[in-house]
């Protein structure tokens, strides 16, 4: 599914991240494990497109998407969603024109765009929610919010960057475990950064550990 050869990432002359090897099968649930600074959320950049290699290349479906210094396909053609740390929610729309967004990017049928956040509200467990602010939402409708929007385009992949990083413990617990009752549910490969193990050994299949710009991969035994 993705395939990341020998990839390195420089920043102003600064390594980041050195000779990343690391293959993540379909349906996969693989987390990157590392501390603040340690280049996970650098390599999920980089798989998302957002930012070229130094060197290296990533393979999606067998499509050579990134090479040295090089994006060959852009972010939005790579067949991926990306939920980021900050969730990036737009605060003059509401729940329904944030989930409907990325449809309405693809020009989507209106009509189809609305069937389609209906169906994830109801995913996400947020029916009736359409017409609410961003504002008027707790911390963990707007990571529904946010899991709704990156999902809602059918993304082969999602990426998720620290998501619950900013949750009680309480709702970490409980969002972890929608997070994985999705994935199961839908079959998108997911690749999740964190820095909390806890986190990392409740929702992986496989745990892949950042450390010293590069990585040390071990299966975690749900």
């Amino acid at each position: 599914m993705i395939e990341i050869k020998e990839l390195s990432f420089s920043y102003e002359e600064k390594s980041v991240l050195q000779n990343i090897t690391l293959f993540v099968k379909a349906g996969e649930r693989l987390v990157l494990l590392g501390n603040s600074g340690s280049g996970k959320s650098t390599l999920l950049r980089l798989i998302a497109g957002f930012i070229a290699p130094t060197s290296g290349e990533i393979v999606i479906d067998k499509s050579v998407v990134s090479k040295d210094t090089k994006v060959l396909t852009p972010p939005h053609k790579r067949g991926i969603s990306m939920v980021f740390q900050d969730l990036a929610l737009w605060n003059h729309m509401n729940v329904a024109q944030n989930i409907a967004f990325p449809l309405k990017m693809q020009k989507v049928p209106q009509i189809e765009q609305m069937q389609r956040v209906s169906e994830f509200l109801e995913i996400v467990s947020l029916k009736g929610y359409e017409q609410r602010s961003i504002d008027e939402l707790s911390g963990g409708e707007q990571q529904r919010v946010a899991l709704a929007r990156a999902l809602v385009n059918a993304p082969k992949v999602l990426l998720m960057d620290e998501p619950l990083s900013s949750l009680d413990e309480e709702l970490n617990i409980r969002l972890r475990q929608e997070i994985v009752s999705l994935q199961e549910r839908l079959g998108f490969t997911l690749v999740y950064v964190t820095h909390n193990k806890e986190e990392a050994a409740a929702i992986a299949h496989r745990i892949v550990k950042i450390e010293n710009k590069t990585i040390e991969a071990k299966q975690c035994k749900r």
